[in-house]
């Protein structure tokens, strides 16, 4: 199986997602664009912080999903939720391209990691949005989401604002969401085939849009499930920046799912994108 490759950022990448046809769909890798202190930017520095905080086994050390289990079940899920909200007290300033993402007219945006830093642009630049957070079976079962509004304010029923900022592991703000642990991950991957898990505003925004992926890998089996079901019915093209040559794994994953590799380092993707004129 093979993929298309481009070795600069295509104009219809530009255009789609200033024409709203197009969702970013963010990784961790984006807080590598971000100055000043910050906090975990991947698993393994997330899993390093916790074991610090809490001694795990050393043989499941640098597995975040396992080592926030070990956490949960022997020193409580409270412990672990402390724990996750101390890893992210530290707040990064916005990059540039966070903040040109937050001002576009983007139906959706999708962010699989737990930092504020895309909310913060949001509710410098947008009036009208508003969030969706996967929830932990642990602590709401038999509830797959919680919607927020721009001020953090949960919502009792799904919203429908301009922008939705889809965030499926959940996140720090406003109210502590995290699937982290082993467990948490095995009742969403039980469900999302079928896409119970996936919000029904999600799934029909993404008929009508492409994804292009922004600091994301696609080398662990977790972010290749969520990005394959998040993208189910969608209407595509699909890019991924990735400077990186793919590993077996992620090529697989790439041709499988007909995504254009865009192969240049993701700070001169973002510098690209950053000097395209937003619409009024």
């Amino acid at each position: 199986m093979s993929f298309d490759t481009v070795a600069e950022l295509p104009a219809a990448v530009v255009d789609s997602l200033l024409g709203g046809t197009l969702a970013p769909y963010l990784g961790p890798g984006l807080l590598a664009l971000c100055s000043g202190p910050l906090p975990p930017a991947d698993p393994l520095a997330l899993a390093a912080l916790l074991t610090a905080r809490v001694s795990v086994p050393g043989k499941i050390k640098n597995r975040l999903t396992a080592a926030a289990q070990f956490i949960e079940n022997f020193k409580h899920r409270k412990t672990l939720v402390k724990a996750m909200d101390e890893a992210f007290t530290v707040q990064a300033v916005p990059s540039a391209l966070h903040r040109w993402l937050a001002a576009l007219p983007a139906p959706l945006i999708v962010d699989t990691w737990y930092d504020d830093t895309l909310r913060a642009a949001l509710a410098a630049a947008a009036s009208d949005w508003a969030e969706v957070q996967g929830l932990s079976q642990s602590e709401h079962f038999g509830t797959w989401t919680g919607w927020y509004d721009a001020a953090g304010a949960s919502l009792p029923d799904a919203a429908a604002p301009r922008t939705v900022l889809y965030k499926p592991w959940g996140g720090h703000a406003p109210a502590g969401n995290y699937l982290v642990s082993d467990s948490d991950f095995v009742e969403v991957l039980t469900e999302i085939d079928i896409q119970t898990p996936i919000p029904a505003l999600v799934q029909q925004r993404r008929a009508a849009l492409g994804f292009v992926f922004l600091g994301c890998r696609f080398n662990d089996q977790l972010p290749r499930a969520f990005a394959r079901q998040v993208m189910k019915r969608s209407a595509g093209p699909h890019y991924a920046v990735l400077a990186d040559e793919p590993t077996r794994m992620e090529a697989r994953f790439l041709a499988e799912q007909g995504i254009t590799r865009i192969a240049i380092p993701l700070a001169d993707a973002a510098a690209a994108l950053c000097g395209a004129a937003l619409p009024a």
